[in-house]
């Protein structure tokens, strides 16, 4: 813990600049969860730490505690974990009067083992494993997408989600004058941002009625997840505050496009980028071959960090920008891995498959364990996809179903040996409650399709 960086908070606090300190662990489902701690008594007695029940990282979206898991159950009496805050996370909420944060560690409260399967911590053995690997930092950046809706979150909740409405009148991809209308959120959402030391790039409309997308500055992979997750929750806390509705939900209705969570990625050595080698072609290295190449070798195993909830899969459509193929191609929306930046220093891998849901330590770190691998093996790159490839029936297809994903995750022999076996047990178990809440569920199309017809 930096003394000077103690001493920095204690005198904001002093000073009654903030009385407020939200301390927090990132949950399996990407959520901020954690205490209001009053700022005083944050620096007398919670600094160092603070605990909360294991159970947080084995629930589902409804907070609920299914069976199964290992690591925290009802046989088990559901102890504590101990949250070590990183005062390196700390940073202002200027949305939230007299508001700070700080981001936790998690240990085993008897082993005062880190914990496993903690979201963050998952991240940073990949991190570590990278630069074990040659002294490589990876840097990442993710671009947020999400709908905006007429009416408060709670007000459309009462009315269960049914006849809810878009707060655009039609498709507001780069529309200026539309997206004029809906500045009360984003230039909030930007200015608050910015503010809690969050470098925004920008904001745009994206290709639905009432859909935004949020693009924030890339960085080290830790940091990225980290400003990911703020910035999410940042997006819901600020459209409620000015009564209307975000959902980072990934699919809200069939006949509409998705939002997606595009992932881009280069290895960074010494300062400079280790994908750029400008005396090979599109001016990628051998380095990034490789890495893109395990990213695209074992995207099928590691597609449920991607896509965790049986929602993720109804984004997968031809038509519709979200990817169906396992291919790369250069600045190509249809594959599934897009080369950008081809022939310039900041050549890089978008990967197209995530969508609005997911979890950034998560799925970062599933795709640095697949590139730690590709380069491992000198995996060699395929060649790269050209044209439509939502026709081409000769290239591999994503899972297409939760279902499927969470068995090649269970199958998984490289992400087991990158994030060990307790770790994918426990993301296995996860998936299959959700996949197990879906199947109990008597839905509305079942119910219109055959109420009278059977």
């Amino acid at each position: 813990m930096s003394d000077e960086l103690l001493k920095t908070i204690t005198a904001k606090v002093q000073s009654g600049e903030i009385d407020t300190i939200l301390v927090c662990l990132v949950d399996m489902q990407g959520r901020l969860m954690g205490k209001r701690f009053h700022a005083h008594n944050f620096i007398k007695h919670a600094v160092h730490e603070t605990h909360c029940c294991n159970y947080l990282l084995a629930t589902d979206l409804e907070m609920s505690t299914p069976g199964g898991y290992r690591s925290s159950s009802w046989e088990n009496g559901y102890g504590d974990y101990t949250m070590h805050p990183d005062l390196s996370s700390f940073r202002l909420m200027p949305w939230l009067e007299g508001t700070a944060m700080v981001l936790c560690d998690l240990v085993d409260h008897h082993t005062h083992a880190p914990v496993p399967h903690s979201p963050r911590q998952i991240l940073k053995r990949q991190v570590e494993r990278l630069h074990a690997l040659g002294g490589y930092e990876a840097m990442m950046a993710t671009e947020l997408e999400f709908f905006l809706f007429e009416g408060s979150v709670d007000e459309n909740r009462k009315r269960g989600f049914q006849n809810i409405t878009p707060l655009g009148g039609f498709s507001q991809d780069y529309h200026i004058f539309q997206t004029t209308k809906e500045e009360g959120v984003m230039r909030k959402l930007r200015n608050a941002l910015y503010a809690a030391g969050i470098e925004v790039e920008c904001t745009k409309g994206e290709a639905e009625m009432g859909q935004e997308e949020l693009n924030l500055r890339y960085g080290p992979a830790l940091l990225c997840a980290e400003q990911h997750t703020i910035a999410k929750h940042a997006t819901k806390e600020i459209a409620w505050q000015q009564g209307v509705s975000a959902t980072f939900l990934p699919k809200w209705r069939a006949d509409k496009v998705g939002s997606s969570s595009h992932i881009h990625c280069s290895l960074f050595k010494d300062g400079a980028n280790a994908f750029h080698d400008p005396a090979r072609p599109l001016a990628k290295s051998a380095l990034m071959d490789h890495f893109v190449a395990g990213l695209l070798h074992y995207a099928a195993e590691y597609t449920c960090f991607l896509a965790p909830y049986v929602n993720s899969y109804k984004r997968f459509r031809k038509g519709t920008f979200a990817p169906t193929k396992i291919a790369w191609s250069v600045d190509n929306r249809t594959a599934g891995f897009r080369l950008c930046g081809a022939e310039s220093k900041g050549v890089r891998i978008e990967c197209r498959i995530a969508g609005s849901d997911v979890n950034p330590y998560l799925a970062q770190a599933a795709l640095l364990a697949a590139g730690i691998k590709g380069i491992e093996k000198q995996l060699a790159l395929p060649p790269e996809a050209q044209g439509d490839l939502y026709e081409q029936k000769q290239i591999n297809e994503i899972p297409r179903t939760l279902r499927a994903a969470t068995e090649t995750l269970r199958r998984s022999e490289v992400l087991r040996e990158a994030m060990g076996d307790d770790v994918i047990d426990h993301y296995v178990r996860a998936a299959e409650v959700e996949q197990e809440e879906f199947d109990a569920v008597v839905t509305d199309w079942e119910i219109k399709r055959g109420f009278e017809r059977c």
